[in-house]
């Protein structure tokens, strides 16, 4: 299963590149920011990420409430920040 997770964004590492450090659940990784820099995104702002890439931008309180509901889906989840922990975007 592939799911959406909310992450919040810690900086932009490369802007050239339109690369920003999130931190999804405690797990900190280099995500890209091209499809929602348009939108405007600093360190703080909240992304829904898949695979690598941040989707959309989101409100605080609607990372929330889906990290809630993410977290009550056990394993899947799990398995999710498994994944996310274990990749690489430099």
């Amino acid at each position: 299963m592939c799911l959406g997770i909310p992450g919040q964004i810690i900086e932009i590492v490369d802007d050239a590149n339109q690369l920003a450090r999130v931190d999804v659940s405690g797990v900190k990784r280099n995500v890209s920011v091209a499809l929602v820099h348009a939108e405007g995104i600093a360190p703080g702002d909240w992304v829904l990420i898949h695979v690598g890439f941040a989707m959309s931008k989101i409100d605080e309180r609607e990372a929330k409430l889906t990290l809630d509901l993410l977290h009550e889906m056990g394993d899947a989840y799990t398995d999710e920040l498994t994944m996310l922990h274990q990749s690489q975007i430099e």
